[in-house]
């Protein structure tokens, strides 16, 4: 029997947020693996399917970090098997990566294709005296280890199929070690592996091994990607990550555990609507709510980390966006959950934008034009209820400005429409405020107007 662990996107070094303890983070949890779910094991080896590193220049402590886990291994007896991710690989035009400084430290061995003579490529057997191959038998698995292809994914899939095709290990259970995307597990539009092209391997090969994608997923129970041991930004915490455990029979049966069992950083993403609120302390209050009753809270008490804490403001913000006090949300929100670190996004549309969006484009003009300076008047609650009264003012306010009437004649307009108790010697702060509005209604429908129209 061939017992194994599959590893990828440890990312050690990884600094997010300005947080040291961030980077300590991955740290953490891949010293965590090797105490709880390889020691204890009685593996036969260990893959680091990419990524190790999370960048190719590594700072003296990620070094630490790397060579102290790597250095218990050798101790215990368990070869460390590693291909080069897209974030630790070497340059184009150098030789040098600190993977391969590792691999001839005899702290890992790292797999490679190479090209024959004729320029095509070639996977040639592990020399131990040189540090270098493309395969190495351990335990009566024959592994393969690959490059990162990229966006050339596709096209290289023949070439290593081929390459395989002369090299694989007939009375051996061959495993290939691939970082890449696979097609359908990203919702990004790039270019990925498909899964008609990585299942032409299905002759060949009886593991892959998949790294690259941060999260969980597998293919036919013949490919599997464990995800990153760490969520590397706060858009992965809903992902399913970790590691496989993988034993394999004397039939060459998989069994391919996936745990989760380990330390890591907790996150939580919570929001609030501000649509309707009516200032800033109400936002701060509503907000505050959302926390008090969803954030989950760190009990200084526990073994596990404080989280990281996003709280998000949606919808549309009827008041200036520089009323928004987030640095006053962020500092009680931490000092209410014990989080690490909070991030306050506002995410909110302020109206003057807003206003143009939902008009079919067969909308005349004169009615999306009224449309939305409702729309932006409304959505004062001052003025809700007379906001179609005051469209009407904003309305003919632009066209006497479009006429070149002087400023007074407009203003003086403005007032006799307003209702008698809001002239100028009954309430001149009252009529104030609603000429402002006015004003500024107008100005803000036809900027929204011009927009919309440009869309």
């Amino acid at each position: 029997m061939i017992k194994f662990l599959h590893i990828a996107d440890i990312h050690l070094g990884c600094r997010r947020y300005n947080l040291e303890e961030r980077t300590r983070d991955f740290a953490r949890a891949w010293n965590d693996v090797i105490v709880r779910h390889v020691l204890p094991n009685d593996l036969d080896f260990v893959l680091i399917v990419g990524d190790f590193f999370n960048s190719r220049k590594v700072d003296p402590q990620t070094m630490n970090h790397a060579m102290g886990g790597l250095q218990t291994l050798r101790e215990a007896g368990i070869p460390v098997i590693a291909i080069e991710g897209n974030h630790d690989m070497h340059e184009a035009m150098s030789d040098f990566s600190w993977m391969r400084s590792l691999s001839q430290w005899g702290l890992l061995k790292l797999l490679e294709p190479s090209r024959d003579e004729e320029g095509r490529m070639e996977l040639v057997p592990w020399n131990e005296e040189e540090r270098t191959g493309s395969f190495i038998d351990v335990a009566g698995a024959r592994i393969f280890g690959s490059h990162w292809y990229g966006t050339t994914a596709n096209v290289a899939m023949g070439l290593l199929s081929e390459a395989i095709r002369r090299a694989r290990g007939e009375e051996l259970f061959n495993i290939l070690m691939l970082h890449t995307d696979v097609e359908g597990q990203l919702n990004r539009p790039i270019p990925a592996l498909s899964v008609e092209r990585l299942k032409e391997l299905r002759s060949l090969i009886d593991y892959v091994a998949l790294g690259h994608t941060h999260k969980r997923f597998e293919v036919d129970g013949w490919a599997f990607n464990p995800g990153s041991l760490e969520a590397c930004t706060i858009d992965e915490y809903r992902e399913e990550r970790g590691i496989y455990l993988v034993e394999v029979d004397e039939e060459q049966r998989i069994k391919a555990e996936h745990i989760r069992d380990y330390v890591q950083r907790p996150f939580q993403r919570l929001s609030f609507d501000v649509s309707g609120v009516i200032d800033d302390e109400a936002v701060h209050a509503g907000a505050m709510d959302v926390i008090r009753r969803e954030a989950r809270l760190h009990d200084d008490n526990s073994d596990t980390p404080a989280p990281i804490i996003e709280i998000s403001l949606k919808g549309h913000l009827g008041f200036k966006n520089s009323l928004l006090d987030l640095g006053r949300l962020r500092d009680e929100a931490r000092a209410m959950t014990g989080a690490l670190h909070v991030m306050v996004r506002n995410q909110s549309v302020p109206v003057e934008y807003a206003v143009a969006a939902g008009l079919d484009a067969d909308t005349s003009r004169p009615l999306r034009e009224r449309r939305i300076i409702e729309d932006l008047i409304a959505r004062d609650t001052r003025f809700r209820d007379r906001a179609r009264d005051m469209a009407g003012l904003v309305i003919e306010a632009k066209r006497l400005a479009l006429s070149d009437e002087p400023p007074e004649a407009i203003l003086d307009l403005i007032e006799q429409k307003l209702e008698p108790g809001a002239r100028r010697a009954t309430n001149t702060q009252t009529a104030g405020e609603e000429a402002t509005a006015t004003v500024a209604a107008s100005a803000g429908a036809l900027q929204a107007i011009e927009r919309n129209a440009a869309t």
